[in-house]
């Protein structure tokens, strides 16, 4: 359970659900942080939240709402409706909480909606970005965990990537995040007691393993929710994009990780956080799977039919895409627990079993 926290502070939108106790952190929890969990409402970010108070720590979050949840944060988690494109109020949120570490997963992040509204990517992502980073300096906050992409590496020319892969994005989505990056180091250089570390995701699967959170976007662009709607009949079928690729069954190949895993990689990065030090790290299994086994994993989970449909190849969909996640394990010793695809789209039908409309039900 989260820490119970300080009193809101005035002149900000929010929280919506706080409870006042002004009293310092008890001595035993010293070691325990006060951390802003940004777009904390979201698929990624409500997981990050979840784990945090699991272990203790005080959490506090933003999001302005667009495509998170309120369901999703716990009832006694601050919560501040703030948009980080002004982020008006920010600064007193991050004061009066005595906030240490950010944890940042705020953003848009659907490439091809990237491609049609670029400005509004780059507003959102990168703009959003050093506001958050200049509040942050503002107060004196010095730990940062960035959430990343693999898109920033564009079209790889070596698979599995490493982590000194050449970044070119091939588009905006990726390059407002690299921008981040780019942004996070150039800032460095000037706070030797900063420290951060951008994390580059693969792609994110499943849901809490007790069922209480899961993935609900509008609109949802993932294979797996999109397969596990098909499946319920949300959907007349689900579309594939090309099956004419070079591998073994024409379909792309990608790397999955279970978002409980992705959050425990966060933890475990923010807990081995010096002042002063930069981390770079893939999060993915280190393994392929192609979308046909993705598709073969929701049939045996459900055991329901599944109307699938080929259509066009998406420009700049490389054929295979998947991590070399080694240098993670070698420096801080983590690894990705939940290896199996069935385990994973296990998690996430159980979710969409007893939220078959997502929050709304």
């Amino acid at each position: 359970m989260c820490l119970t926290p300080p009193k809101h502070p005035p002149g900000v939108p929010g929280p919506l659900e706080s409870l006042d106790n002004p009293d310092p952190i008890p001595t035993h929890l010293r070691m325990l942080m006060n951390i802003l969990v940004t777009g904390g409402a979201g698929y990624i970010g409500s997981h990050a939240v979840k784990r945090l108070c699991d272990g203790g720590h005080h959490v506090v979050v933003i999001d302005n709402l667009f495509r998170g949840h309120r369901a999703a944060i716990p009832t006694q988690v601050p919560f501040y409706p703030i948009d980080l494109r002004t982020a008006q109020g920010l600064t007193n949120v991050l004061e009066s909480h005595r906030i240490e570490a950010v944890m940042h997963f705020a953003g848009l992040a659907y490439v091809g909606e990237s491609v049609d509204q670029p400005l509004n990517y780059f507003q959102n992502n990168t703009v959003g970005s050093i506001n958050l980073l200049a509040a942050m300096a503002q107060v004196g906050i010095r730990r940062f965990v960035f959430s990343s992409t693999c898109t920033t590496y564009g079209i790889p020319k070596n698979v599995p990537i490493v982590e000194t892969e050449v970044q070119r994005p091939i588009n905006p989505y990726g390059w407002s995040k690299l921008f981040v990056e780019r942004i996070l180091s150039d800032h460095a250089q000037t706070d030797d007691q900063f420290s951060y570390a951008a994390l580059r995701y693969f792609n994110v699967a499943g849901a809490a393993q007790e069922g209480t959170i899961g993935e609900d976007h509008n609109p949802e662009t993932h294979l797996i929710p999109v397969l596990l709607q098909t499946a319920m009949g949300h959907r007349d079928s689900a579309t594939i994009f090309g099956n004419d690729y070079d591998t073994a069954d024409g379909t792309c190949i990608r790397d999955y990780i279970h978002v409980e895993d992705l959050i425990d990689a966060h933890a475990t990065v923010l807990d081995s956080l010096a002042p002063g030090e930069r981390r770079t790290y893939n999060l993915g299994t280190g393994q392929g799977t192609s979308v046909m086994q993705v598709i073969e994993s929701v049939r045996r989970v459900t055991g329901l039919k599944l109307p699938v449909e080929v259509g066009e190849r998406r420009p700049g969909d490389p054929a295979i895409l998947y991590a070399n996640a080694a240098k993670i394990h070698d420096e801080l010793g983590w690894q990705a627990r939940i290896n199996d695809l069935d385990e994973m789209v296990q998690s996430a039908w159980s979710w969409f079993q007893t939220h078959p409309l997502g929050y709304e039900k």
